[in-house]
This record gives C-alpha cells, sequence and structure tokens, in this order.
C-alpha cells in the first residue's frame, strides 16, 4: 500500500511564505514524476509544478518565479517553496506521484494522490 501524506498548510498574509511538504511511503520501488496541484472553489484541479526523478521541473506560469519545487528522494518527499503569496493562491494543495511499488515478485506502477492541505492567503 502506497501513501502521500502532506503537510505545511495554513493560513498566510498576502507576501507571505508557506512551505508544504509530502512525504511518500509504503512498499514503494521507484517514484518518477512528483507534483504539485491545486483546486481553488469552484475551480478545477490545476497543475502547480512537477519534478522528474532527474530533477526537471515545470511549473504553472502563474506561479512561475514564486514558487520552487523540490525534492528528496533518500526521504521519497517532496516540497513546494511558496514565496510572494498571493489571495488567488487560496486553495487546497494536492500532492501527486507516479510511483512503482513491489508486492513479492511483482510490480505495480500507479498515480497517486494525497489529501490535500488547505493554504489560505488572507489579511
Amino acid at each position: 500500500q502506497v501513501q502521500l501524506v502532506e503537510s505545511g498548510g495554513g493560513l498566510v498574509q498576502p507576501g507571505g511564505s508557506l512551505r508544504l511538504s509530502c512525504a511518500a511511503s509504503g512498499s514503494i520501488f521507484s517514484i518518477n514524476t512528483m507534483g504539485w496541484y491545486r483546486q481553488a472553489p469552484g475551480k478545477q484541479r490545476e497543475l502547480v509544478a512537477t519534478i522528474t526523478s532527474g530533477g526537471s521541473t515545470t511549473y504553472a506560469d502563474s506561479v512561475k518565479g514564486r514558487f520552487t519545487i523540490s525534492r528528496d528522494t533518500t526521504k521519497n518527499t517532496v516540497y513546494l517553496q511558496m514565496n510572494s503569496l498571493k489571495p488567488e493562491d487560496t486553495a487546497v494543495y494536492y500532492c501527486n506521484a507516479d510511483i512503482k511499488s513491489r508486492r513479492g515478485s511483482y510490480y505495480f506502477s500507479g498515480d497517486y494522490w494525497g489529501q490535500g492541505t488547505q493554504v489560505t492567503v488572507s489579511s
């Protein structure tokens, strides 16, 4: 069983910073791409940033220059450093990972999601 657990959300004033973390656990053989998505009330879930196993990153235009995604492969953890936060960044942030797990002699590939963490940017 593979699980993603997020932490680090909360309430912050405009211009402030937050750091989100997402740790993957379970019978993990390897992790390919990890990423962060967000969903604001009444809107569809959207991509925020992704990072491959080799460290290549992509960002949504709306967060470029303000957010930084990184990962610690030894801890199966991905981070999202969010600076210069704006009210429009308010959303539930979800961690996502493409994980190959192992059960005995068998390998399974799957796309996993965390439970989400609320980020609210307000004065």
